[in-house]
């Protein structure tokens, strides 16, 4: 069973998430076959969540935000992110999604 969460593009990465808004901390909830899901400490308006999204998922992988771009979803709870930085392996990316 492949991580369809998890798929390489051309120039990186392509990461399916599911987030909740509104949490008391960012943070991952759980990994499903198809998205991680993950809780973000920021209202869904204005733009927070999306960029509270960009920040989360940059320090997780110790990479810039501008390496992290959402390119499906900016309105949805499910979105697409695609992740472009030098030296991101795939096992790296998978280690940093899982949970303890």
């Amino acid at each position: 069973m492949g991580k369809h969460w998890l798929s390489e593009t051309g120039s990186g990465f392509r990461l399916a998430v599911q987030i909740s808004p509104n949490g008391k901390k960012s943070e991952i909830l759980s990994i499903a076959e198809d998205a991680v899901r993950i809780r973000l400490q920021a209202q869904p308006v204005d733009g927070k969540a999306n960029e509270a999204l960009i920040r989360f998922v940059a320090a997780r992988l110790d990479v810039p935000k501008s390496s992290v771009k959402i390119t499906h979803g900016f309105t949805n709870r499910r979105k697409l992110l695609e992740i472009s930085a030098p030296g991101l392996t795939r096992q790296a990316l998978e280690a940093a999604f899982t949970l303890p």
